[in-house]
């Protein structure tokens, strides 16, 4: 039987999503269907949690955030996923963006350079048996060669450019969603790799902390 907190964290799920995500276009029935079980309260600070399905982003240590549940899932409604799709996320962070993911596609391979935030990440994907999750603690800029090509790739860190290391890691019929821009702000972009090249389109503006490495921005 539920207790009383996991029916309250349930209802504040149910709101997230009518009043955050249908009512601005997210329409993906397997997107909505993740955003109503993955319990977003687990990925913040306890300290946080009442907050957790609040429509903005919170911090997780190390000057990194969990970005609002919106732009979470305009950007997994925007990789189109299947449910065989092979998935590489750049940025693990609080792992949230990975446990969606998961609820979908058959696998989710996901890179964090942030040791700590790396730990954190894998310890609730153990607790909550995300079997279909693969981590990795490293730069991600460099993408995750040896199992590419993946059906959809996403970035969840703002970068200066695209890296060319990433797109070559997408599979023909792939797409990529990355925010681009300067450190304050950025252009939400969608890539598709065809047999002739690469499609690009702008999703409108976002705000991301700054992704850090070889082919991002450089850490000082």
């Amino acid at each position: 039987m539920m207790n009383k907190e996991s029916i309250q964290y349930e209802r504040q799920r149910e709101e997230m999503v009518r009043s955050q995500l249908e009512s601005r276009g997210i329409k993906d029935p397997a997107v909505l269907a993740a955003f109503r079980k993955v319990p977003r309260h687990f990925f913040v600070s306890e300290a946080l949690r009442d907050q957790a399905y609040g429509d903005y982003p919170l911090p997780i240590g190390q000057q990194q955030t969990i970005s609002q549940p919106y732009i979470v899932a305009e950007m997994t409604q925007a990789l189109e996923l299947r449910p065989n799709d092979r998935v590489l996320e750049i940025g693990t962070g609080s792992g949230y963006q990975a446990a969606i993911l998961a609820e979908i596609v058959y696998r989710v391979y996901t890179i964090e350079r942030l040791r700590p935030l790396y730990l954190q990440a894998r310890s609730l994907f153990d607790e909550f048996k995300y079997h279909n999750i693969v981590t990795r603690c490293a730069d991600g800029t460099n993408g995750w060669q040896e199992q590419s090509p993946f059906d959809a790739i996403v970035i969840t860190a703002g970068a200066p450019k695209v890296p060319e290391v990433l797109i070559r890691q997408l599979a023909v019929g792939g797409r990529l969603v990355i925010p681009v821009g300067n450190q304050h702000t950025q252009d939400l972009i969608k890539i598709y790799r065809d047999e002739n090249g690469t499609r690009q389109f702008s999703l409108g503006g976002c705000r991301f902390v700054k992704l850090v490495g070889e082919h991002g921005w450089k850490q000082v």
